[in-house]
This record gives C-alpha cells, sequence and structure tokens, in this order.
C-alpha cells in the first residue's frame, strides 16, 4: 500500500511545482482549460444521468490516434451488447473534439487526475462492467480502484514503444504488481505481447490479436468535406495531401512546392498540421513564404487555384480527404517523432511517403515496405521521391494499390478483440 500513497505523493507534488505553467498555458492558450472540472473528478451531470441505471463500459482512448483506432471497436461492441452504454474519455483536447463528432458528446468525458478519489467519483457515476484502455495506459490508482470493485480491465491495441521499453523495464519490479490488476493484454503484435511480458504482465493474460488500425475502414468520402473539396478542384487537378504534420517538417515540404508545382499541373497541397494550437503559426510560415493559402475555416466552397495550399485548421476531416490525394505524405516521420498512420492513406489505395521515423508504426510500416507498399524518405530525398510519384501515375498506382491490399489483408483485430472483450464483461456483470 505504502507504493500507492508514494506515487499519489507524487502526483501531487508534480501538480503542485507544475501548477504555475499550467496556469500560465491556460491563461495564455486556454489549453487546459477546457474541461479542467472533469479533468478534477466532477463528472458532467449529463453523463451521470445518461448513465444511471445502465449497463456501462468506460473506454479511455487519448487522442486522435487512439479514438480512430478505437472507432469500430465500440460500433461493434454496441453491435454485440445492445442495452449497454459504451462511455469514451479522453486526454487531450484534440481527442475529445474528435470523440464528441464520432460518438456524441454526452457520453464523452476527459479523463480524470489519476487521484484515487477523483477516479472514485467516477466508478461511482459509471458502475462499468468493464474498463477499456486503449494502447498502455496504466494509470495506477484507476487499475487499483477497479481491482477493489472486482471490474475486469482490458488493454487493448495494447504496444510498448521503443522509447518507453527501457523505461518500463528499469521500473519493472514497481510495474510488476501494478500490471497484475490488469484481465487482458490484447497485443498489437507478437514483439508488443513479448515486450509487455517482459515488463511483467503476466503471461497467460497476454494475447497476439492484432492492430485495430488494420481494421479503420474508410470514412466515407461522397460525404462532407472530402465530397465538397472534390467538387471545387479543376478537373484535371493532382492533389497533395501533407498530413498530421508537426514543426519542421512544413517548411520542409514547403521548401519542395516551387518544383512541384513547376513540374505537375494543376498541383494543389492539402497540409494539416496535427496540433491545433500550430494551426495559426502554419499560417504565418506559408504568409512569409509567399505561398497562396486558403483556410479550411474561412473556406465557404469556393473554386481551390492550381498552385495553392489548403490549410486544414480543423480536426477530425483529414480521414476522408486522404481519399482525394494522388499522393500522402504521412507526417511526425521526418522528426524524431514516430511517426502517424500510414494506414489512413492505404486504405484509399493512395500512394504513402513517410520519413525514417516510423517507431510509432513499425510493425505497419515493415509489413508496407516488404510488399512495396510505401516509400520511405529522408529530408534529403522527400521532394525528388514526391516529384517522381506525381509525375508517374503508374508507379503511383501500383504503390496505392499494394498498400490497399496490405490494409485488407491484415484486418481482423477488431472482432478477435470484441471476442475476447465480452466473456470478461459476463465477469464483471452481477
Amino acid at each position: 500500500m505504502s507504493l500507492w500513497i508514494l506515487y499519489s505523493f507524487a502526483l501531487a507534488l508534480a501538480l503542485v511545482l507544475g501548477s504555475p505553467f499550467w496556469l500560465v498555458r491556460m491563461l495564455t492558450t486556454g489549453k487546459y482549460r477546457e474541461g479542467l472540472a472533469q479533468r478534477l473528478g466532477f463528472v458532467p451531470p449529463a453523463l451521470r444521468r445518461l448513465a444511471r441505471g445502465r449497463r456501462t463500459i468506460w473506454l479511455h482512448a487519448v487522442s486522435v490516434g487512439e479514438i480512430i483506432a478505437a472507432a469500430r471497436l465500440v460500433a461493434e461492441l454496441e453491435e454485440a451488447l445492445p442495452g449497454h452504454l459504451i462511455c469514451i474519455s479522453t486526454t487531450t483536447r484534440t481527442g475529445q473534439a474528435l470523440a464528441r463528432q464520432r460518438f456524441g458528446a454526452e457520453r464523452v468525458f476527459y479523463y480524470p487526475l489519476d487521484f484515487a478519489w477523483m477516479v472514485r467519483r467516477y466508478l461511482d457515476a459509471l458502475a462499468p462492467g468493464m474498463v477499456v484502455l486503449v494502447e498502455a495506459e496504466f494509470w495506477p490508482n484507476l487499475l487499483l480502484q477497479c481491482a477493489r470493485r472486482q471490474i475486469p480491465v482490458a488493454v487493448v491495441n495494447a504496444r510498448i514503444s521503443d522509447r518507453s521499453l527501457p523505461r518500463y523495464r528499469k521500473l519493472r519490479r514497481l510495474w510488476r504488481p501494478l500490471l497484475q490488476h490488469v484481465t487482458l493484454f490484447c497485443a498489437q503484435s507478437e514483439e508488443d505481447a513479448d515486450r509487455l511480458r517482459i515488463i511483467g504482465a503476466p503471461p497467460k493474460r497476454v494475447r497476439d490479436l492484432g492492430n485495430l488500425k488494420f481494421d479503420v475502414r474508410p470514412v466515407a468520402a461522397e460525404d462532407g468535406i472530402a465530397s465538397t473539396l472534390r467538387a471545387q478542384l479543376a478537373p484535371d487537378a493532382r492533389v497533395l495531401v501533407c498530413g498530421s504534420t508537426l514543426e519542421g517538417e512544413e517548411a520542409a515540404l514547403l521548401g519542395c512546392l516551387p518544383a512541384l508545382i513547376a513540374a505537375v499541373p494543376g498541383l494543389v497541397c492539402v497540409l494539416a498540421p496535427r496540433h491545433p494550437e500550430r494551426f495559426a503559426g502554419v499560417a504565418q510560415l506559408l504568409t512569409q513564404r509567399a505561398v497562396p493559402f486558403i483556410l479550411r475555416s474561412q473556406w465557404s466552397s469556393q473554386p481551390i487555384p492550381p498552385g495553392s495550399v489548403f490549410l486544414l485548421d480543423s480536426v477530425g476531416e483529414l480521414a476522408s480527404i486522404y481519399s482525394l490525394a494522388d499522393v500522402a505524405f504521412v507526417g511526425g516521420s521526418l522528426v524524431a517523432a514516430g511517426g502517424h498512420n500510414p494506414l489512413e492513406p492505404a486504405q484509399f489505395a493512395v500512394p504513402v511517403v513517410m520519413g525514417e521515423s516510423f517507431e510509432n508504426f513499425r510493425g505497419i510500416v515493415a509489413s508496407m515496405r516488404i510488399a512495396d507498399a510505401i516509400e520511405i524518405v529522408s529530408r534529403q530525398t522527400l521532394c525528388s521521391t514526391l516529384l517522381a510519384l506525381l509525375s508517374d501515375p503508374a508507379r503511383a498506382a501500383a504503390l496505392g494499390e499494394a498498400g490497399q491490399r496490405v490494409f485488407l489483408a491484415e484486418a481482423g483485430a477488431t472482432e478477435r478483440t470484441v471476442d475476447a472483450l465480452l466473456p470478461l464483461l459476463q465477469r464483471g456483470q452481477p
């Protein structure tokens, strides 16, 4: 028990010492202000009313990537359990916005700080028959409180990244007792399953069920922003979509743009920065470089002129816009950030280009590389690779079709995960 007290004390100390930083951020950027009461353990009245008398499942997904991965899982659980309410928590503001859009605002909330009394308030209000954590959300007080109430906890799409593995291994004596409170680990791959066992997960509770991100299904490209944008492109337009970009990547991509526009008539670039707080900075960069651009937030469905950039300063629309691409660059990969999901464009048979940092999706990238379904570039080869694909439709089509075949061949993780979760739920229900 002393370990839990020490953890809670350390968390409280970090909160107190970091409070000046958080307060400044809240006052100057508005970040962390939204949902503050929920983060402090105050359950939204609408959520409390919605859950009252219902059989519930609490699913926690940190941000946008986890929400996208879990969306089909939620849908299939709802189909298998028509009498259940699935409530979704997120940590980030972008994740919250997408979750509200996908699942409806009433059952979506911010995950509370991991203090026992805050967690208990949500467990009291939701009375979940099962808690589902997406990827690697091992919150000690949540796990302890669930164990005390005999609520089964499953970690789905579980992964241990290259970056986090050394930290987990150094502290595995601390992690081992904590991971005893997890009922089931559904690993993305056999490598992740091995890593979970190494850091202390009970071997018999770890199963390799595959990656939920292979089951992400195309957002209906005929609806919403994709169809509206397609109608405003010239018939001969070529589209380069640069998605989930991070600081430093936009500058590198804009450095390629003059040569691409000169060589590819009708080229339009859709640029989608990963984080909303960077939208204004990227717009300023475009202005400084005298690149003509249109802001999604100010766009009223007028035609998109060739040689311009469509700056996607919105959340949740990138997935469908990938369907318009002739070539897609997936960001977070030219900088040391581990990359983002190359399957989002690959599902539409769009050729995918990524940088050399793809640790977060190493298994997926490995499958695509074996199938000759992705181009991995450095900063030095970025421009020439984009130009080659935009100039050679046959090569681009072959790359895209290979990526789509990988996407379809690896499907099935969601069905396997649902089959694994249902017996746990029966155990957790009275």
